[in-house]
């Protein structure tokens, strides 16, 4: 173990890897700050340069962006009421209040410190979890990860959208693209046309790029609203009272912290939804609920904390399982099966230095968030005064190049684009598209676990069901179904029986 970290601390730390992070945070700090460009659009952007890096500069290149983007979607939040990432819009009302209110450096210095705390906290719950959850799964076997990857799919639907019938249409739609080409326990080409090209499937990489990056490029085009003014020209300093929040609020921070990480964890979730539910949870606890939505720091203070820590979080699952937390961790499962470091619970055994890389990443990403989110908030002015009509098109021309870049392929190109034209209708329709990149991540493992189970037990579908972890995790993902169903059906009968 002393060997592995020794090596660790040697990846990391080399001059080349720290170059790469300071870089990377630079970058994730502009694209969290310019409204409409996500944390996850900043790490398929990042896909095509860490083609070309080692794996642990590459990875250190996703986390400290990621990190820094969720952070930096705060400060358009709070001056221009309009939040930068998906995961700042729980509270950017709130922020945007405080600026009214001449409180802006308070907003996002909250904002700024307790994401970074929030994001040590899920560090911690990643390094202890990780390890202990990797040994468990170790015993697992095809039938376990079917229900496993079955139950990541299932909760993809039911939390990552407030409408399931449309989540499960977009998950159907993400599994179709999985069986394209020969990538199947049989071999056979599927759904290829005799097109050549397509019997190596879908690229993920340029669906994803084209999901997050070219969707966002045609919301843009087509988006006849005026650009949005800055509500301050100066802001002071954003650590003043800080330690007096953090003494104030201490279950608060506990409480999202923890949240974050939980929700982080479960496939298909995310920072966004655990800003939301975190925020919902302060309000319903907090003393002072009135003060919500008046410009108070409660619900910041929380929901910041849920942010970071929701991206640990979800590593947990990406790294054990190979089942991502989120959109990024989808992402960034395809750079690690890239780059030879094929999450599962193996990767903890065989290559135990590069986990142990990983978990140094997020704690250096988390404290160096702190001054360069510092000075990010200075210059927030001229960040956030970039013309995006310059930006877009610049943006555009880097996912075809790096596109193209990844295989020397048109047809790729082909697919970024027409899955940024899909997303961007699906998105305007009110179809969630993380189910649909979950059903392109685990289409294949789903199928192969089936069809492997199938031939151990002779085609005996009761097989499934017989081993003891198999059969829990059977039970959660049926209870995932049909508890909905059946509150559904109970609301039904009693708005019919009140109304009779």
């Amino acid at each position: 173990m002393s060997a592995a970290l020794a090596q660790a601390f040697s990846m990391v730390f080399e001059p080349y890897t720290l170059m790469v992070m300071v870089i990377a945070s630079l970058y994730g700090l502009f694209v969290g700050a310019v409204p409409g460009l996500s944390a996850t659009m900043a790490v398929a952007l990042l896909v095509p340069i860490t083609f070309f890096m080692a794996p642990i500069p590459a990875i250190a290149a996703m986390v400290t962006a990621t990190a820094m983007a969720i952070f930096s979607g705060d400060i358009p939040g709070c001056l221009l009421r309009i939040p930068g990432t998906p995961a700042s819009a729980a509270y950017t009302d709130e922020a945007f209040a405080m600026t009214r209110k001449g409180q802006a450096e308070v907003a996002l210095g909250a904002g700024l410190v307790f994401s970074a705390v929030g994001g040590l906290f899920g560090t911690a719950v990643l390094i202890l979890a990780s390890p202990a959850l990797a040994d468990f799964a170790l015993h697992f076997s095809s039938f376990e990860y079917f229900w496993l990857v079955l139950l990541g799919l299932t909760c993809a639907v039911f939390i990552s959208s407030d409408r399931p019938l449309k989540g499960v249409v977009t998950l159907m739609l993400g599994l179709l693209v999985a069986c394209v080409g020969l990538g199947n326990p049989a071999g056979f080409p599927r759904f290829t046309f005799g097109n050549t090209e397509m019997t190596g499937g879908i690229g993920m990489i340029p669906m994803m790029i084209g999901m997050f990056a070219i969707s966002e490029v045609i919301r843009y085009a087509v988006d006849t609203l005026p650009p949005a003014e800055l509500a301050v020209e100066k802001v002071g300093s954003v650590l003043k009272g800080q330690w007096a929040l953090a003494k104030k609020y201490p279950v608060q921070i506990l409480r999202g912290s923890s949240l974050g990480t939980l929700v982080g964890a479960l496939p298909g979730a995310g920072a966004d939804i655990a800003a939301w539910m975190s925020y919902a949870m302060s309000k319903k606890f907090s003393k002072e609920p009135e003060k919500f939505g008046t410009g108070h720091v409660e619900g910041i203070v929380e929901s910041g904390s849920a942010n970071n820590s929701a991206l640990a979080g979800a590593w947990i699952p990406a790294l054990v399982f190979g089942i991502p937390g989120d959109s990024i961790t989808a992402i960034v499962i395809g750079v690690l099966y890239m780059k030879n470091l094929n999450p599962g619970p193996t990767l903890f055994t065989t290559n135990p230095q590069n986990i142990y890389a990983v978990f140094m990443l997020f704690v250096i990403a988390n404290i160096i968030m702190i001054p360069l989110g510092i000075l990010c908030i200075k210059v927030a002015k001229r960040i956030l005064r970039v013309p995006r009509n310059v930006l877009m098109p610049l943006i555009l021309l880097f996912c075809i190049v790096g596109t193209f870049a990844i295989n020397n392929s048109l047809f790729d190109v082909g697919v970024m684009l027409a899955a940024g034209v899909v997303a961007y209708l699906l998105e305007e329709n009110g179809f969630p598209i993380a189910p649909a990149i979950l059903g392109v991540v685990l289409g294949g493992m789903l199928e192969e676990n089936f069809i492997t189970s199938m031939i151990k037990s002779d085609g005996n579908l009761m097989s499934f069901v017989t081993r003891p972890i198999a059969a829990s995790l059977a039970v959660v993902s049926v209870l995932v179904w049909v508890v909905p169903l059946l509150r559904r059906l109970l609301r039904s009968r009693g708005a019919a029986a009140a109304g009779s």
